[in-house]
């Protein structure tokens, strides 16, 4: 496929050098030099279009809320997204001075995503799959999925015995969340592209994984892949979003490692299980 001159043909601008970024099973991904912004085109698979629709569909959703925090959707067509590209580095790529005052700033932004309200609870495409009413039904329902392939593929009996428990303990936490909204669902560093001249966040990408959920779900899974016990990173979160009851939290940091584990474990990356299976441990004692 000539990339470039599909964004000639599809938006009239003078295209050049074209620069693979990454390429996978789902799609490949390439920047494009322009005379003017530079553009990122993504390529997708047949069998991947719904991903496509996804994305275009919440980008469509985040855009009243976080616009020029996202790339802007430019051209859709068969199989091809072009993009505006977002400016920075990956925050997972550099060591800000002030940690606090980054978090903040991810905190402050994560809660402009949740103001999007959404109808019911469940996966999103380009609609809500399998919606369900109420974030309990919801809850429960991947926690038991999740643990099912934990079984399934070899994770510890007296772990899950202890997961099932927990989660039976403190399944009425559940109901403190009254209505689902947008929830990224990936908001960790390597996503969040900043300024490291000044160390603002200029946005985010990848919405690949996007649900409508609990937004302490969305919360949770920053805490649990990017933050952990980094006291300074905790206290910026909360200056820029706000005090969440730590208790949900920690039932949907379980949640996510998990999911982690299952991921890993299917995939044959065994590099990490041992770790995840102790975080699920100390997750389960608290």
């Amino acid at each position: 496929m000539d990339v470039a001159q599909l964004a000639r043909d599809a938006l009239g601008v003078e295209a050049g050098e074209v620069i693979e970024r990454t390429g996978g099973q789902l799609s490949t991904v390439y920047e494009v030099r322009t005379a003017g912004d530079p553009l990122i085109v993504k390529v997708y698979s047949p069998q991947w279009r719904w991903k496509q629709a996804k994305e275009v569909h919440v980008y469509s959703m985040l855009e009243p809320e976080v616009g020029g925090s996202i790339p802007r959707v430019l051209h859709v067509g068969a199989g091809v997204t072009i993009l505006s590209k977002v400016d920075g580095v990956p925050l997972s790529q550099v060591e800000p001075p002030d940690w606090r005052a980054m978090y903040a700033q991810l905190g402050e932004l994560l809660r402009r995503v949740h103001r999007i309200g959404q109808p019911a609870y469940g996966y999103l495409t380009d609609e809500i799959l399998d919606p369900l009413p109420d974030n309990g039904q919801y809850m429960r329902r991947q926690f038991a999925k999740k643990l099912q392939e934990f079984e399934q593929l070899g994770g510890d009996a007296h772990l899950h015995a202890e997961i099932a428990t927990h989660v039976g303990r403190h399944a009425h936490l559940f109901a403190d969340n009254t209505a689902a909204v947008l929830c990224h669902n990936d908001f960790h560093e390597g996503n969040i592209l900043v300024d490291p001249d000044t160390w603002r966040v200029n946005g985010f990408i990848d919405v690949e994984n996007a649900i409508a959920a609990d937004p302490l779900v969305d919360l949770a899974k920053t805490i649990q892949y990017s933050v952990q016990d980094n006291a300074e990173k905790l206290a910026g979160l909360a200056d820029g979003y706000g005090a969440v009851p730590a208790d949900r939290i920690d039932l949907y940091r379980l949640y996510h490692s998990l999911e982690l584990w299952d991921w890993f474990t299917s995939i044959g990356e065994t590099t990490y299980l041992d770790s995840i299976a102790r975080d699920m441990a100390k997750l389960v004692e608290r």
